[in-house]
């Protein structure tokens, strides 16, 4: 039993440190043929990789243990409920809560406070509005994105109908937005899929698609994510034309 345990987490930190070594292979590369340089702090570097193998395994064991099966029993619960108006306050205050919280969205959004004040394009008493509204802004933007998605499931839409009118809605926003938001509103598409959000979206997705007949959870499931870095730029981009 021990040895069993033991051969599987060997097993599942191999596929980490494989998973790790392009990375690895690129750093090295230019560190050592490129630059022709040591690596500096040598030890506290491997005991650094060493953490990532180990950390990298137990997030993917995290996910397939805990978020995947959450997010496709919430999804059969909730259609088991029968209740649309519960599964779609869920799929919103999910995408809302996971997204105000991001730290990835908070460092952006200050980041880009402070180069607003700087830029004198807004005043230094309301930058921590103009940082608030701009967290707030995106996070209303992927609960309304993860409920699109959810009824398109539901409903059974074509994906590239949505993706193809957000994205045109989008090129039509940027001929008309401030330019000191155009870049923002872009990166917001991306700091909003974080490592909480995407796995229990993508099993809420899955999860749904396969309990509703008729749906399947290859062609239905997938494509929330693509709703979530879509629609944050649509909604910073009216942001910064109300603010600006």
């Amino acid at each position: 039993m021990i040895l069993k345990l033991i051969g599987n987490i060997a097993g599942k930190l191999k596929t980490s440190f494989f998973d790790l070594l392009p990375i690895i292979v690129v750093v090295l590369f230019f560190q050592t043929i490129v630059l022709q340089q040591p690596f500096p702090n040598m030890l506290e570097t491997l005991v650094g990789l060493v953490f990532v193998v180990i950390g990298l395994m137990l997030f993917v064991e995290g996910l397939e243990l805990g978020l995947f099966p959450i997010g496709e029993n919430l999804s059969y619960a909730l259609v088991k409920k029968g209740s649309l108006f519960w599964l779609l306050s869920f799929s919103f205050l999910l995408g809302f809560s996971t997204t105000i919280a991001e730290p990835a969205l908070i460092a952006v959004a200050k980041e880009a406070g402070e180069i607003a004040v700087k830029s004198d394009l807004i005043k230094p008493e309301i930058e921590s509005s103009y940082i608030l509204g701009l967290r707030i802004s995106v996070a209303i933007s992927v609960g309304l994105a993860i409920l699109i998605g959810i009824w398109r499931i539901i409903k059974g839409w074509p994906i590239y109908y949505l993706i193809i009118g957000g994205y045109v809605m989008v090129i039509v926003m940027t001929l008309f937005a401030p330019e000191e938001i155009i870049g923002i509103a872009y990166d917001a598409g991306g700091v909003t899929t974080s490592t909480i959000t995407v796995p229990l979206v993508t099993a809420l997705g899955v999860g749904l698609a396969t309990v509703i007949e008729g749906r399947s959870p290859l062609t239905d499931g997938f494509g929330l994510i693509a709703f979530a870095s879509l629609l944050p730029m649509i909604f910073v981009m009216g942001y910064g034309m109300l603010i600006f």
